[in-house]
């Protein structure tokens, strides 16, 4: 098989995307409603059938389509309900820790013993003939 014949393979690719929470309920209305029809489906399959069906669409209806739908902010969504920490006051000690040290895994130096030279053992040398 040559590999101009071989088919190719759809590779699946991650995602994240913010949305409206009530869309996003829509999304397990219409999984409940597609197991009730005697077809069980994820999350993603009903984003790609929504897909297949906006695709399916003429110009001038896609733009409608998109028109309905109001814009939202992109990113991800800010915690709710959760009571914000005071920041404490970095005290002078921790203002002058090296970032080495303020890493979440410790890490573990070992020193090498350095050992200071031994004076070398002096060695009598015949004084060299000098040449004229």
């Amino acid at each position: 098989m040559s590999a101009a014949s071989k088919p190719t393979k759809n590779k699946p690719v991650r995602d994240s995307f913010t949305m409206p929470k009530q869309e996003y309920a829509q999304i397990a209305e219409m999984k409940q409603r597609a197991a009730k029809l005697g077809r069980p489906t994820k999350k993603s399959d009903v984003l790609r059938a929504a897909l297949a069906l906006l695709g399916a669409l003429s110009d001038s209806h896609l733009l409608a389509a998109l028109q309905a739908v109001p814009s939202i902010k992109t990113g991800r969504p800010k915690a709710e309900a959760t009571p914000a920490k005071p920041e404490a006051k970095p005290s002078a000690k921790k203002a002058a820790v090296k970032p080495e040290a303020t890493r979440k895994v410790a890490v573990k130096k070992v020193a090498k013993k350095v050992e200071a030279p031994k004076p070398a053992a002096k060695k009598s040398r015949a004084p060299k003939a000098s040449q004229a």
